[in-house]
């Protein structure tokens, strides 16, 4: 009876003196320390582990980019606790938990290992937390990535913390009008079905407005201009000479090129090449940018090219296929998901336009405007980086008349396009014109494709671009 009297009070002196003579010094001491050991457990609150879970495409690791928290931030379910880098793509990790950071067990650059701890969370005990092999479960988000799940015979898209948010308000998601891309549902399009249940009144979200860009005027003769143009202009870069030899990792996307171009140079490679009179299209290109601006869409000769191949893929299909890796059946895809090369401060990335087949010159546009956005920001998804099933490389932005491209497996066919140059042509009459010349450099799988199609197909494709009406006859 004493013992339990000891540990209900607050403090020693609210014990009855009849009752103090039973206990010894050392007794009333452990109780003491008992109390004040329970109560600095509550406060302190529990570290949970969240660790880096499987980001799918078989990556096994990672490279922590940036760190947008640091020890002793308090963080909230969804926020942005670091970026990190696959060779495929940069993935934003978000909190599962409301809580304190307590520890950070990379830096940058380093390598984090899937299923490995990432952070230390201290969350309120009071709480609740879920197990911690549900931290592992939590896959990370991308700007773009998805995941799908089965309702009622239909698939419905959704980040992982929107189903959660959607499971926490007991929210059916078949129920659910999804507002982005693919009817994917978005966080706010749950806020929206809350507030239409409860009748709560929500700001609205902000949206992005298409700003058209502004004119810049010229200040600069254009003699002048096309003397600049001639001088290429060193990239400032710098100089770091310490008189030593440097040993750095190969990481991030050099890796996935060392194992693709690896993979690529087994193929064996047929290359066809030939000039293409762009002065038609060039005219046609300078009457719609006015147009295009007017949009907020910046417009290049890039989506004319993108389309006019997607055109010549529904002739030629062969090249708009796969071969397994025996050699023992050809897989002939159905969507042109055409990938461009890109050149970025990570190194190079083959983003594609998905279903081109079914898209316009302007909708092709529109993509490769966010695409390039997001690749030089580093910040393209893993959605927008595979799937390809064809490919452009547009070496002529940065200068060269012919490439020899390489075929990026599993696809069977690539071309590299030039720089448009000014030379001097023979029209029908034998008069000679200014023509707006460019040079193609195609390349193909010689296992499955001749050279008579990759031909054939070139021809097609220089006809739509020498005469860009054609292409209003076969336009779906």
């Amino acid at each position: 009876v004493c013992t339990h009297r000891v540990r209900s009070c607050s403090s020693i002196r609210f014990i009855k003196s009849k009752y103090v003579c039973v206990f010894d010094k050392s007794a009333l001491k452990f109780s003491h320390q008992q109390r004040l050991f329970r109560t600095s457990a509550v406060s302190c609150g529990q570290i949970v582990q969240f660790k880096l879970s499987d980001i799918g495409e078989g990556i096994t690791e990672v490279t922590v980019k940036e760190w947008y928290i640091k020890e002793g931030d308090s963080v909230s379910q969804f926020d942005s606790i670091c970026e990190v880098q696959s060779d495929k793509a940069s993935v934003t990790i978000t909190s599962r938990y409301d809580g304190v950071i307590r520890k950070l067990h990379y830096s940058i650059d380093d390598i984090a290992f899937v299923g490995k701890p990432l952070v230390d969370i201290e969350i309120d005990a009071s709480k609740g937390v879920a197990p911690e092999e549900d931290v592992v479960e939590t896959p990370p988000m991308s700007h773009e990535e998805h995941t799908h799940q089965e309702i009622k015979g239909h698939k419905t898209l959704a980040t992982p913390a929107v189903r959660r948010l959607a499971m926490e308000n007991n929210i059916k998601l078949s129920e659910v009008v999804g507002t982005g891309k693919d009817n994917r549902i978005l966080k706010e399009d749950i806020l929206n079905y809350l507030a239409k249940q409860t009748g709560a009144i929500l700001p609205p979200s902000p949206k992005a407005e298409i700003v058209p860009p502004l004119r810049k005027t010229e200040t600069v003769p254009a003699a002048l201009k096309d003397k600049a143009r001639k001088i290429p202009v060193p990239v400032s870069r710098p100089i770091a000479f310490s008189g030593k030899d440097k040993t750095e990792p190969v990481t991030g996307f050099q890796k996935a090129m060392v194992k693709t171009m690896s993979a690529a140079l087994k193929i064996p490679h047929f290359g066809y090449c030939d000039e293409i009179d762009l002065t038609q299209l060039v005219q046609l290109r300078e009457e719609l940018k006015p147009l295009a601006e007017l949009r907020g869409v910046k417009l290049s000769f890039m989506p004319f090219f993108i389309k006019a191949a997607s055109l010549g893929l529904l002739q030629y299909p062969i090249l708009n296929a796969s071969l397994d890796e025996n050699c023992q059946n050809v897989t002939y895809k159905a969507s042109h998901n055409i990938g461009v090369a890109m050149d970025t401060e990570q190194g190079l990335i083959v983003p594609n336009v998905k279903n081109v087949q079914v898209c316009s010159v302007f909708d092709i546009a529109v993509e490769l405007n966010r695409l390039q956005s997001l690749g030089s920001a580093g910040q393209l998804g893993t959605s927008d980086l595979t799937g390809g099933t064809f490919t452009l490389s547009n070496i002529g932005t940065i200068g060269g008349t012919y490439a020899k491209p390489v075929i990026l497996p599993p696809e069977v066919a690539i071309g590299a396009l030039g720089k448009i140059q000014v030379l001097p042509r023979f029209n029908g009459k034998g008069e000679v014109f200014k023509a707006q010349i460019m040079n193609v450099s195609w390349s193909a799988d010689h296992r499955i494709i001749d050279g008579a199609t990759m031909a054939r197909f070139s021809n097609l494709w220089k006809s739509y671009l020498e005469n860009p009406a054609s292409m209003l006859l076969d336009l779906k």
